[in-house]
């Protein structure tokens, strides 16, 4: 059976750039933003994505390219003989599925509230509204309506379905967000908004630097798609003439400029509308996108179109990264056992399908995978495929990260092979030490 592969470079990409701008961007980003002294916060985030996130995407390209296979399948078949290598691959499809379990249940809020938002039918009390429809039965049906867009997307396999949809849904959120933050910045008393998102404000840095180093590391881990596999999955459709330092640069720097635009909107809605935070919006939660922002809306001229065109980039976004998190164990049923690409994915969304109702029906069983659960598993992950690639791989690794760079990025192989090897697992094993210490 011939292996699938991408069409275009520009489809990789944007697939890429799908995968890492989700809900962790249009939702998580800017309120972290906020709460960490604004440009102080971006600041640390962007030293983070560059030194930390990059070269991890990096290690994550180099494994999938020169493999051709899933997480599992790719550890597996470039360190033969070492099983345990193999079910360190396949934590990160274990991964996958536990981040989709949750993901779907916020996925069908969203579709809930697009189809509501034509009507307008949460404005007259956003509270209540979400405190009626986030969880139970009726959040579990709309949690199967999300995980069957998914799915229908992955049915139709890397060309027909991940990249066509995606080289659609990613001009298109970046499109209505530009059109909303250019409308957004310009109401009255948006400035405060934007002050608030934006102003350097140094308190968090003295008061609590750990804080906002563990905030960053987690938001751009999060927000990069990495220690799942996705970036391994994806990049094992790409051919050898692509330059992977090229390609991740230009995947980092597009899901930042997704993560501002959104925060350009939010804020200068709310500080216009609302008169700035609200107390359901000052914690960046659920309610800061549920309940404060939809609230907003309320008190927009044509709030139902500025709603829909809202929540519609909110719905591309959120698919685009569950997209790539089924993706992960279809191809590893498809590589690893030859089960036909329409097998696994009807059999894994059914999985799915009664994990994410059990999460849709248990909110503390939700907050736990979604606030905790995940963010250890992605960590570790990311820091297993780091040393992986850095002493596994070695020498292999460096041919790999050459391949198709050319000029200067390929003289940046040697530095990316040292910081993977020793610097970032360093770093990445005291993150994990201190999420747990935080936890216990």
């Amino acid at each position: 059976m011939v292996r699938e592969s991408w069409a275009s470079r520009v489809g990789f990409i944007l697939a890429a750039v799908g995968s890492a701008v989700g809900l962790g961007n249009v939702w998580r980003f800017p309120w972290m933003t906020a709460k960490y002294g604004g440009s102080a916060f971006l600041v640390v985030y962007l030293c983070i994505v560059l030194l930390v996130g990059v070269p991890g995407l990096l290690a994550e390209f180099v494994i999938g390219r020169r493999s051709k296979r899933n997480p599992a399948g790719a550890l597996a078949r470039l360190a033969p003989g070492t099983k345990s290598w193999g079910f360190v691959g396949l934590f990160g499809v274990v991964t996958a599925l536990v981040l989709l379990s949750f993901y779907s249940v916020v996925g069908g809020w969203i579709v809930r509230y697009f189809l509501a938002s034509f009507t307008g039918s949460y404005f007259a009390a956003p509270g209540e509204y979400f405190g009626t429809i986030s969880f139970g039965w009726e959040a579990a049906a709309f949690q199967v309506a999300f995980l069957a867009l998914t799915a229908l997307v992955v049915l139709g396999g890397v060309r027909g379905g991940i990249e066509k949809a995606t080289k659609v849904m990613m001009p298109l959120i970046i499109l209505l967000l530009a059109v909303l933050a250019g409308w957004a910045i310009t109401q009255p008393d948006a400035g405060s908004g934007l002050s608030f998102f934006l102003d350097f404000n140094p308190e968090p840095i003295r008061n609590d630097p750990i804080g906002l180093l563990q905030a960053a590391a987690g938001q751009a881990l999060f927000t990069l798609s990495l220690g799942v596999g996705t970036m391994i999955t994806y990049a094992s459709y790409l051919g050898e003439d692509n330059s992977l330092p090229f390609d991740g640069s230009v995947i980092a720097v597009l899901n930042t400029a997704v993560g501002v635009l959104a925060g350009l909107v939010v804020f200068p809605l709310l500080f216009a509308f609302q008169g700035g935070l609200t107390d359901a919006s000052a914690g960046g939660g659920p309610g800061a996108l549920f309940v404060s922002v939809a609230g907003a809306f309320t008190q927009v001229p044509y709030g139902e179109v500025v709603a829909v065109g809202f929540f519609a980039a909110i719905l591309f976004a959120a698919l685009s990264s569950s997209i790539s998190m089924l993706e992960i164990p279809v191809a590893y049923l498809v590589d690893e056992h030859g089960v036909s690409r329409r097998t696994a994915t009807l059999s894994l969304a059914g999985v799915i399908l009664v994990t994410g109702t059990v999460c849709a029906l248990t909110p503390d069983l939700f907050t736990f995978v979604a606030d905790t659960l995940v963010n250890l598993m992605l960590t570790a992950g990311l820091a297993g495929f780091l040393v992986f690639a850095g002493w596994i791989l070695g020498s292999d690794a460096l041919a790999e990260f050459d391949s198709g760079a050319g000029g200067f990025a390929s003289s940046l192989g040697v530095p990316w092979l040292w910081s993977v090897r020793t610097v970032l697992p360093l770093f990445l094993l005291v993150t994990l030490a201190v999420n747990l210490y935080s936890l216990l």
